[in-house]
């Protein structure tokens, strides 16, 4: 059954004109993006850092220069229908904005990258009656920087970003089989259990985000993250750069299933 895309299209006004909260758990069925805007000059160059690295950067659509419209919600605002926005200058976060259109039109030449994100699979789960930690809890999803290399593409490099749900371990292949589905917005899991193989020291301090409760029986599941983007801001440094607040995406009019493989 098609969701109501009514839900979607509250959820972006909702966004547009609230207090910034995370995005998952809102407008359920419904894909949602993170995003990059970089100017033109540099495009090229994340087209193919993109194009080398699917499982965490999957684009979804890709804007004209100084296009702020996509086709995957043709009524929407890319300055505003993002709860938070973070601005970049040389590769340093310098600002977090819940509008970022006076920013925007600093740079006339934005082409704006929608990326797959993996809100998008979380219905799924839940619907299959695995718990979403971060939904249930109420926070922001946990995300951690990887010593995993991204490969390189012009001026751009940097790690992998992962975003972690502790899954019971008896249902981790399962997770593993619902998020496969849709290789558009990461799909399965990269890395299962042992954080310390992938550089990532502590679960309790995410880079992004916020910790959740890991229980007795589960395992912590990590998949490519979307994020991965802005580890390449933070080592490439281009002049500028706007990206989504982690965990605070872009909704879509497209329903998840679309991208089921």
């Amino acid at each position: 059954m098609t969701p109501d895309i009514t839900t979607a299209r509250a959820a972006r006004l909702a966004c547009r004109s609230n207090t910034p909260l995370p995005t998952a758990g809102m407008a359920p069925g419904f894909t949602q993006c993170n995003m990059i805007s970089l100017p033109k000059d540099w495009a090229w160059d994340f087209l193919l850092y993109a194009q080398r690295n699917p499982k965490p950067c999957p684009v979804l659509d890709v804007t004209d220069p100084g296009s702020y419209r996509t086709a995957l919600a043709p009524d929407a605002d890319l300055r505003t229908d993002i709860p938070l926005y973070r601005i970049w200058r040389d590769g340093e976060l310098v600002e977090e904005v819940a509008d970022a259109t006076p920013t925007w039109a600093e740079h006339p030449d934005l082409v704006t990258f929608l990326i797959g994100c993996s809100f998008t699979f979380e219905t799924p789960l839940q619907q299959a009656g695995i718990e979403v930690r971060h939904i249930a809890q109420g926070r922001n999803v946990p995300m951690f920087l990887t010593d995993r290399d991204c490969r390189p593409a012009g001026r751009l490099h940097g790690k992998m970003v992962v975003s972690m749900r502790p899954i019971p371990a008896g249902r981790v292949a399962e997770a593993a089989m619902i998020s496969g589905r849709t290789p558009a917005v990461h799909g399965a899991p990269v890395h299962i259990g042992a954080p310390e193989a992938i550089g990532i020291p502590d679960l309790s301090r995410p880079d992004f985000g916020d910790a959740v409760d890991i229980r007795e029986g589960e395992i912590p599941v990590f998949w490519a993250c979307g994020v991965t983007p802005q580890a390449a801001v933070m080592a490439s440094r281009p002049p500028f750069a706007i990206t989504h607040a982690p965990g605070h995406m872009f909704i879509t009019d497209v329903p998840d299933t679309h991208w089921q493989a």
